[in-house]
């Protein structure tokens, strides 16, 4: 431990009297930054610990959800810095393809233009010239935060060098056979007109209906199918109806015809098992090959055709409907062009009138949803690029199941791999402008028939069939002809594509740079559950594929912020908090402070605004704390013999020393809740209430070299909590040590503290736990007679503990010191016989001479309604306790926690019924 003879440096700054948090911050955070105390050094032999930012939007703003994923990374990060390790925080923004398309284009229409109108080159101009304007808003916003990043490291996924590794990789990947190019049937978002990933598709329950409709049999008219489904506008798209081969009722019409109604088509009879369920409905499904993911798995087995009845825009397609659908000409004026859910309610009419709906129910189901603009989402045949997924997904199954990659909490790991291993192809092309353009070029004099028409109203999309040029670079000339009249693919990437290699990009690769040797593995990843799929899963089998080693050994998922009733936070329901207006209102550090002693591992967060001020005022009580200190300091730092010092200075350090081994451990452990706790606890309670108003007596004493003994320890100790505090409230903890006598020019690069055997003094802690039970019962007596604080008090105590005795005969100074009052140490059958409320805790009685005018009537109300509530309270958890659903799916941390605070309600329960006992032997 740093002693304070240490001490070089005197104080550079003046504490105020208030706290004025906006100045300190903006202060400290700028000077950090301009001294280079973030900035990871290339020393291979030194040990680093790498983070790397889950990089936000370029759009974004920081939010509560930013807030609690920066400040738990900056713990980490501080901490590890001031243990001495090479740390490397790096940061940078995604370029959100989809979200940052939409920003530019809503500003177009404002402009009373359009992208198309602009062109792809100019729109992409105009999207770098708004990121060089506003992109950088959510970087500010994370050092106002006092994110601790490498900001000369600063990178961004469409950088050159990034942009550089996605080629590397999509090349590689191309050549390997992992990269493919299909017609399949994808989501498609009919508004941001664009491809989207499975796991782009948020799936809401709603109550819609299931249509029972009646397809005749070609052969026999009067018989008919009964197909139950709950689109039956993509009916027109049917290419066949299936039933169950072992199910008597349908299979003997296998390989038969059915009128498909609407149209002037016939459809066929298949069996498949694996398509329908014979519970469900009638026991026969229609099969729409072309509008459903099931349904295109059966044409693919059975050979069919697939007839997409819907456009882009989710429309129906006229040139569709009149020559593959071969929808009734009295039917097309009605349809062609319009909407789904129009369609649906025109056709459900159609079928009603023709007398083919037999009838209509209620169903719940899930409804799939855009993730970025909330539109439904459609199921839609196009020619697409795919990662072929399984080969790179094994090895990342296996890293985590052999331990290599540790997921925290470990109920997270079994989500993961469940995912896994039922994993698809990942749809990694994108019908927008703004990303990494796909590296494919296309030669139209080899194949001119590939290539459709594009119309103003349609998207052209190349066919699969092309047969694409897939290089680093442009190639200039078709490689087979030498035609000059090539073109580039028009689609980008999946922005979670380049995403997926953030841990080693931002390192150099794929070039072998010294950052990349240095820093590579990762450390720890800190990110929210919402993201293991989308992204985690993919950063870890693009790191194993490409650098042969996991990304990073731990990954930490945090839990959501939820609104204070647990509600999901949300502009509609008016319940969000904002992190930024609650920073300029409380502070910083008490947000920060906030968030981390509330990140409680597979529990989410229910942020209320009244805990945020609670740590405010805990911010407030560590600045005061200072202000007495730093009053009572005499400027003189000699060490003196720990051993040798009174009971409040031996004991500060011993349970300082606990603290410091928790909080350690906590922290190794990602308990950040846990670390805040033992801090809060200790600073609040141990230090302030009980440790300075222990050695007031010393420090106002004559006794020189006494008190000079007393003032080293206190800014010994005060100087350690300081460090121990700071990287949880980095901005008052750097303001106050630069008012102390310090060794260095910041607490940011001091060191952490760590346990101090010497400090450790169990004699001193017993005899403190005996003092603060007879301080605390003398209390609980006074507030039961509702004696004001400024009343001396007239005590006795006894106890039936020989070594008890003793120490409380050697406290006698600091117990009437701290119970304000005049204390009689002697056994009870020497005290007066009347007038004392007598209350006894274990084996020591604590007894109140009662004075005055005192209504022990009401005395005695108070304490039985803090009986019974304490009584309530206890047999909640005794109740919970005994529950073995609790035990069965509860952390052990939550049960030990219960448990301890049912011990605590035990004890108090005992002290206050012996209270009641005596009080109503008085009134």
């Amino acid at each position: 431990m740093v002693q304070l003879a240490k001490f070089l440096r005197m104080p550079t700054r003046k504490l105020e009297k208030i706290y004025a948090p906006h100045q300190v911050e903006a202060r400290w955070g700028q000077f950090w930054i301009d001294q280079g105390y973030f900035r990871a050094k290339v020393d291979p032999s030194a040990q680093t610990y790498t983070i790397v930012i889950p990089p936000p939007n370029v759009t974004g703003s920081l939010h509560i959800g930013h807030a609690l994923n920066n400040t738990l990374q900056d713990i980490l990060i501080r901490w590890r810095r001031m243990q001495g390790q090479n740390t490397l925080w790096i940061p940078g923004t995604d370029h959100a393809g989809i979200a940052t398309q939409n920003v530019v284009e809503r500003q177009l229409v404002d402009e009373g233009t359009s992208r198309e109108q602009l062109g792809r080159e100019a729109f992409i101009d105009r999207v770098w010239a708004w990121k060089q304007q506003s992109g950088n808003t959510i970087i500010e916003q994370l050092k106002r935060l006092g994110a601790s990043c490498d900001w000369t490291r600063l990178r961004f996924t469409m950088d050159e060098g990034l942009s550089t590794a996605v080629q590397e990789v999509f090349v590689r990947l191309y050549e390997e056979g992992l990269i493919y190019r299909g017609e399949r049937l994808i989501n498609w978002c009919p508004r941001c007109l664009t491809a989207l990933s499975d796991i782009e598709v948020e799936h809401e329950q709603f109550n819609g209906k299931l249509y029972h409709v009646r397809y005749p049999l070609v052969d026999d008219p009067h018989t008919s199918l009964i197909v139950a489904t709950t689109r039956p506008e993509t009916m027109l798209g049917d290419t066949a109806v299936a039933v169950h081969p072992e199910d008597p009722r349908h299979n003997h019409l296998i390989g038969k015809r059915v009128q498909l109604p609407l149209t002037t088509r016939s459809i066929q009879i298949v069996g498949d098992s694996i398509l329908v369920d014979r519970e469900f409905g009638t026991g026969a499904v229609k099969i729409t090959p072309a509008h459903d993911f099931n349904d295109f798995e059966a044409g693919e087995r059975h050979h069919l055709l697939r007839i997409p009845i819907l456009d882009h825009r989710a429309h129906l397609d006229p040139f569709a409907l009149k020559f593959k659908s071969q929808v009734e000409n009295s039917l097309l004026a009605n349809l062609s062009g319009v909407s789904a859910p129009k369609a649906r309610t025109i056709v459900v009419e159609e079928l009603k009138a023709r007398n083919f709906l037999v009838k209509t129910e209620d169903h719940k189901m899930a409804l799939g949803k855009c993730y970025r603009c909330k539109t439904v989402v459609e199921p839609y045949l196009s020619p697409q690029w795919f990662v072929k997924i399984q080969p790179l997904a094994d090895p990342a199954i296996e890293a985590v199941e052999t331990g290599r990659i540790r997921i925290i909490p470990e109920g997270w790991a079994n989500n993961y791999l469940g995912w896994m291993r039922g994993i698809k192809d990942w749809c990694i092309s994108r019908q927008i402008w703004w990303g990494h353009r796909i590296p494919a070029w296309y030669c139209r004099s080899c194949q001119p028939d590939v290539f459709p028409t594009v119309k103003p109203d349609r998207i052209g999309l190349i066919s699969h069939q092309a047969n694409p040029i897939v290089a680093r670079t442009s190639p200039g000339k078709c490689p087979k002809c030498s035609s000059g009249d090539i073109i580039q693919d028009p689609d980008v990437l999946d922005t979670w594509f380049s995403s997926a290699l953030w841990p080693f990009s931002t390192l150099g690769w794929p070039e072998q740079t010294q950052d990349f040797k240095t820093f590579y593995p990762t450390s720890t990843l800190v990110t929210g559950g919402d993201i293991l799929f989308f992204w985690v899963a993919r950063m870890i089998m693009m790191g194993l594929k490409f650098t042969g080693e996991v990304p990073f050994r731990d990954v930490y998922i945090h839990a959501m912020v939820r609104d204070a009733e647990g509600q999901k936070m949300s502009k509609s329901k008016g319940n969000v908090i904002d992190p930024l207006t609650k920073m300029s209102q409380y502070g910083t550090d008490a947000l920060r402070f906030t968030l981390a002693s509330m990140a409680s591992p597979g529990r989410d967060i229910k942020l209320a605004e009244e805990r945020i001020e609670g740590y405010r005022n805990f911010t407030n009580k560590i600045w005061n704390a200072a202000r007495f200190i730093l009053m009572h300091a005499d400027g003189r730092t000699e060490d003196t013999a720990i051993k040798d010092r009174p009971l409040g200075d031996r004991w500060i350090l011993s349970r300082l020393n606990r603290v410091i081994r928790l909080v350690n451990k906590s922290l190794e452990e990602y308990r950040f809740d846990q670390a805040a706790n033992q801090l809060y606890h200790f600073t609040w309670h141990a230090y302030c209430d009980w440790y300075l108003e222990l050695i007031k007596p010393v420090l106002q004493s004559e006794d020189g070299d006494k008190s000079h003994g007393t003032r080293h320890i206190m800014l010994l100790s005060f100087e350690t909590l300081l460090r121990l505090l700071h990287p949880f409230m980095p901005f008052v903890t750097e303001e106050i040590w630069q008012s102390l006598p310090h060794q260095g020019e910041s607490l940011v690069i001091q060191p952490f503290p760590t346990p101090c055997e010497k400090w450790h003094a169990k004699d001193a802690e017993d005899a403190f736990n005996t003092l603060e039970q007879f301080v605390t019962t003398a209390r609980t007596g006074r507030s039961l007679l509702e004696y004001p604080p400024s009343k001396n008090l007239t005590l006795y105590g006894s106890t039936t503990e020989p070594m008890e005795r003793e120490t409380l005969r050697k406290l006698h100074d600091h117990l009437e010191h701290l119970s304000r009052g005049t204390i009689t140490l002697t056994d009870q059958d020497e005290w007066p016989v009347n007038h004392i409320l007598r209350l006894v805790v274990g084996k020591t009685t604590v007894g109140l001479q009662v004075e005055g005018e005192v209504d022990l009537k009401k005395a005695l109300g108070r304490l039985q309604k803090q009986i019974q509530a304490k009584q309530k309270e206890a047999s909640r958890l005794e109740s919970r306790l005994s529950s073995s659903d609790f035990t069965a799916k509860a952390s052990p941390d939550v049960i030990q926690e219960s448990e301890t605070r049912l011990r605590s309600l035990s004890q108090e329960l005992s002290l206050l019924s012996s209270s009641e006992y005596q009080l109503q032997g008085m009134v």
